[in-house]
């Protein structure tokens, strides 16, 4: 075995070339996986792919219970795990490309098929590593599903042993605002803490000239609709940038009908754990307050989802290392906290690590946005997040 001041050198080499050598195998799995989307919990197809280019590889290889796939390879002293999330959203494909969703409804609209081929081809690359004797320690694939129901597949892939004797982990998600080429990290938090929320009010409908002789629930609704994110704001330290927006509304059938049920839903983020810790039970306590003078009932059903990834400073330093190793000075470059909500979360609460953002923008073309059907990613993303995963493992054991 080399001396482990030349692992990370010799080792990037062979990562390189391997992953060169399977970069269209590994872009016509992201494009099956994009033509053949399946939602959270329902990854059977998807993990046969990973298992079938893993298989007899050198990994060992188990399905999960429930679905998802963990992957083990080398032995000795230190455990790196590297993750990638499986399932798709359920909206419409709206691109015309070759390998646009054959699935009414469903749709890889947030990058998880780029995710996944990249993680299989660090794993294929890793396999190689190992052979050559370049591996000082041990290295686990984690193929999480249900990254984006809450309160994420992430807790689901713990309790199957997944972070058992892990050390560090890393993962990448693509950012459609970055260019191929780059990978945006920074220390500290990098997502917020997601919740879902729904609130469904009743009462005594009727006829929308008497008003008076009703529970105005459809007024009472609106009241929830304006109020619940007014006074949250006051309500939670300002610093915590909490934020509820709804997504859906549903109340009456008739323009001169006052119903008799209505219901909200949406989303609670923020940007602290602190704060999100203190969430729940103060919005429960002031969609009471606020619904009480119309005396309509509210049933709140209020979901924790997942805390916000905070980045640790080495696992950070080790990633940026691995960029700059792959893709030179210029492509790390610096990003932002985000309330986009993140499941990653969870595996850092009990291991330190670190995930970055990875470019998917073709550079001079068009900015797409994550989860809408039109996104469209450049396909040199995935060989680039294969070798900064694998590089970042390697870095990561031989530190």
């Amino acid at each position: 075995m080399s001396a482990p001041s030349v692992q990370p050198r010799d080792a990037a080499r062979v990562i390189a070339e391997l992953v060169d050598k399977y970069t269209d195998q590994l872009n016509g799995l992201r494009r099956d996986l994009h033509a053949h989307p399946e939602l959270s919990w329902g990854e059977d197809r998807t993990c046969d792919q990973v298992v079938s280019h893993l298989e007899g590889t050198g990994w060992d290889v188990r399905r999960l219970d429930g679905g998802g796939v963990i992957a083990d390879l080398g032995s000795g002293d230190g455990l790196v795990a590297l993750r990638a999330d499986l399932d798709a959203l359920p909206v419409d494909d709206l691109t015309t490309d070759p390998w646009a969703s054959t699935v009414p409804g469903a749709a890889h609209a947030c990058g998880h098929d780029v995710h996944t081929a990249g993680l299989v081809g660090a794993g294929l690359a890793l396999a190689e590593v190992g052979r050559a004797g370049l591996l000082s320690g041990r290295v686990r694939l984690l193929f999480q599903p249900a990254e984006e129901v809450m309160p994420g597949g992430a807790l689901h892939v713990m309790n199957s042993g997944g972070l058992d004797d892990v050390d560090h982990i890393f993962g990448l998600h693509c950012d459609p605002t970055l260019d191929v080429g780059q990978v945006g990290l920074r220390v500290g938090p990098l997502t917020g803490a997601a919740d879902a929320l729904s609130v469904r009010l009743s009462g005594k409908g009727g006829h929308t000239s008497r008003p008076h002789l009703t529970e105005d629930l459809t007024f009472a609704l609106g009241k929830v609709i304006t109020e619940l994110p007014a006074i949250l704001s006051r309500r939670l330290d300002p610093r915590a940038g909490v934020s509820v927006v709804w997504g859906r509304v549903r109340a009456g059938s008739a323009h001169n009908v006052i119903p008799g049920t209505g219901e909200v839903a949406g989303t609670v983020r923020m940007l602290d754990a602190v704060a999100w810790a203190d969430a729940e039970h103060i919005v429960r306590t002031l969609i009471g307050q606020i619904v009480a003078p119309y005396g309509v009932v509210a049933e709140t059903t209020y979901q924790r989802g997942v805390p916000p990834v905070v980045n640790g400073p080495h696992p950070t330093k080790v990633l940026a290392t691995a960029v700059e190793s792959v893709l030179g000075s210029r492509g790390h470059v610096s990003t932002t906290q985000s309330l986009g909500g993140e499941d990653f979360g969870w595996y850092l609460d009990r291991v330190p690590g670190a995930m970055g953002r990875l470019g998917t923008r073709t550079p001079g073309g068009p900015t797409y946005d994550l989860h809408q059907g039109n996104l469209r990613v450049d396909e040199g993303a995935t060989a680039i997040g294969a070798r900064v995963l694998a590089e970042a493992a390697v870095l990561a054991l031989t530190r």
